[in-house]
C-alpha cells in the first residue's frame, strides 16, 4: 500500500509523485495498487494532478490504482473538476 502525505501542494507534487512511482514500479502488472489518503490534511489541486498521473502510470503498466480513505474535501474537489469517477 502506498500513502500520501500530510502535505500536498504544488510544493511536494514532484517528489511526492516520484516516492508513489517507485511503489507503484514495484508492483506486480496485473495488480490493483492501493493508494492510501488519510494522512493527507493539507492539499490543493496538485494532489489531484499526482493522482491523476500516477494513475495514467498504472494503466501503463497494466495496473489498477484504488484511493481509499479520502478527506472529504479532496472528493468535493474531484467533483468540482469532474474526475471522481477517475478515483
Amino acid at each position: 500500500m502506498l500513502s500520501l502525505p500530510l502535505e500536498l501542494t504544488h510544493r511536494q507534487a514532484n517528489a511526492c509523485l516520484a516516492q508513489l512511482r517507485a511503489g507503484l514500479d514495484a508492483a506486480p502488472a496485473g495488480e490493483t495498487v492501493v493508494v492510501d489518503a488519510s494522512a493527507l490534511e493539507r492539499f490543493d489541486s496538485s494532489a489531484l494532478a499526482v493522482l491523476l498521473e500516477l494513475r495514467r502510470i498504472a494503466q501503463r503498466s497494466q495496473k489498477t490504482l484504488q484511493v481509499q480513505a479520502q478527506p472529504p474535501h479532496l472528493s468535493d474537489l474531484a467533483k468540482l473538476y469532474g474526475i471522481e469517477t477517475l478515483l
